[in-house]
């Protein structure tokens, strides 16, 4: 399971991006998060996510508070 960093948050938009361990950034939109907790997240946090492949790029899904692991 990767992990990484929110560093992009866009709340009016319901999206936001995570940057992980290797550099590399992943888009994930707020049904991604688990339990549905989009507003409790934060841009420096620390989380864990399930990785997928999409036509338009990566995607974060399942994204997680990395302490619930």
């Amino acid at each position: 399971m990767p992990y990484g960093n929110i560093v992009r948050i866009e709340a009016e938009r319901g999206f936001g991006f995570i940057r992980d361990d290797g550099g590399m950034d992943w888009f994930f939109v707020a049904a991604d998060v688990r339990g549905g907790r989009f507003e409790n997240i934060w841009v420096g946090e620390r989380v864990g996510f399930a990785s997928e492949s999409t036509p338009s790029g990566p995607r974060a899904a399942d994204i997680h508070h990395e302490q619930l692991d």
